[in-house]
């Protein structure tokens, strides 16, 4: 069973995303085992403290090691963690999260994510334990709990047995490098929009042409990157065989 562990402040922000999605199937079907961490478990004084002001000045506030170092240690332990085991830390400082990371990480038996807050964690965490940083994107969020759930769910769904069908999983955008084609179903019009009358034939390979048609349209008109990666991939093939 792959086991998760997940540091944060606000746990309860975690649990829920874990309740009420695809997550929750992947620990009822023991395919996932997951570890949050209350952060605040591991601080002292009255008011539960994480985050203290910035050395050098500055605006902000920065999450402080000791309590992060104790988290750390604790889910190693618990987890029995391996000594090259990866811990990862969200950041924008990070190299861009990718479906192929996914794959990667979906094959790795223990994980750990650590959750930012304010305008980061002491530097320290990530020279003493932190072994990958990565972003979801060039913008900024407000907390590292959901991109790491980001990239927990994309790369859990991809565990076997998770999902009720691997094809659907395979056939999504970015698994075939094109983004997938329109989906349909019932009723066959809503409000006066009909399905398309290849969908409703019958014929399998017409309609399995049909969506890949739609799939390369589709990439070529709102991915162009994608579009020429995807050319490229085809081109190295035909020279291949």
């Amino acid at each position: 069973m792959k086991q998760i562990g997940v540091i944060t402040p606000v746990p309860s922000v975690v649990d829920t995303l874990i309740e009420n999605s695809m997550l929750r199937q992947a620990v009822n079907r023991e395919k996932v085992h997951f570890h949050v961490v209350n952060l605040r478990d591991f601080t002292e004084g009255n008011y539960r403290q994480v985050d203290d002001t910035p050395f050098g000045g500055g605006h902000g506030m920065v999450m402080m090691a000791e309590p992060l170092f104790k988290a750390i240690d604790h889910l190693k332990k618990e987890m029995d963690f391996p000594v090259n085991g990866r811990i990862v830390y969200p950041s924008a400082q990070g190299v861009q999260w990718s479906h192929d990371l996914a794959e990667e990480y979906s094959k790795i038996k223990k994980l750990i994510f650590i959750c930012g807050h304010y305008k980061g964690i002491d530097e320290r965490v990530i020279t003493r334990d932190v072994t990958h940083e990565y972003t979801v994107g060039d913008y900024i969020m407000s907390c590292g709990e959901l991109p790491a759930m980001v990239m927990i769910d994309s790369l859990v769904r991809l565990i076997p047995g998770v999902l009720n069908s691997s094809e659907s999983a395979e056939s999504d955008s970015f698994p075939t490098g094109l983004l997938d084609a329109p989906y349909y179903t019932k009723p066959r019009e809503v409000e006066e929009m009909t399905v398309p009358d290849v969908l409703l034939s019958g014929h399998h390979s017409k309609i399995d042409n049909w969506r890949q048609i739609e799939r390369e349209n589709r990439t070529r008109e709102r991915r162009p990157d994608l579009w020429k990666k995807y050319l490229k991939q085809c081109e190295d093939s035909e020279k291949e065989s």
